[in-house]
């Protein structure tokens, strides 16, 4: 069977020309992250996965569970999902259409793990240089890793940038092991 990411693709490259030519980027990225996370809630997906279930019924779960909250391009986007049994894609629809409209609003996502918690100062300055480094913006999402010992790990896109205690220790280690 294709690649999730392959499958999911054209999706999220429609769903981008609609919402580019629009003008309403945030509003589909919004919908989109909505969609992703009622569809993988367990009871909503098993019912998805449900062969029996069709395909108008289960758009209409998904448009029903979000009513309000959906375009009418949205909905559509739903049914054509339903229609050709790819509503499982959804989270992958919308972490594609995400890094789609990051790419032309000039955005990288970054992950930064720290050994402590980082006060407000301490992470408007990675920030600063991280967008330096990047010559993009930088969107993080921070999280706490006692097991670092000290310092920070970064992780943008498929670069990593390790700073953190462990890392050094582990290089000290293949050092003196040589």
């Amino acid at each position: 069977m294709a690649e999730t990411s392959t499958l999911a693709r054209p999706y999220a490259e429609a769903a981008f020309r609609i919402a580019d030519a629009s003008g309403t980027l945030p509003r589909w990225s919004d919908m989109l992250a909505d969609l992703g996370k009622v569809s993988a809630e367990p009871a909503i997906a098993a019912a998805l996965r449900d062969p029996n279930l069709a395909a108008p019924k289960a758009a209409g779960l998904l448009i029903q569970v979000l009513a309000g909250r959906l375009t009418g391009e949205a909905e559509n986007l739903v049914r054509v999902l339903a229609e050709n049994r790819r509503l499982e894609l959804l989270p992958e629809v919308a972490a594609q259409y995400e890094s789609l409209k990051n790419e032309r609003e000039g955005v990288v996502e970054a992950q930064i793990l720290s050994a402590f918690p980082l006060d407000d100062a301490q992470l408007a300055d990675l920030v600063s240089r991280l967008e330096k480094k990047t010559g993009k913006r930088v969107k993080t999402e921070v999280s706490v890793d006692p097991e670092l010992i000290a310092g920070v790990r970064v992780v943008i896109g498929d670069k990593v940038i390790d700073g953190s205690a462990r890392a050094q220790l582990a290089a000290l280690e293949a050092a003196l092991k040589q």
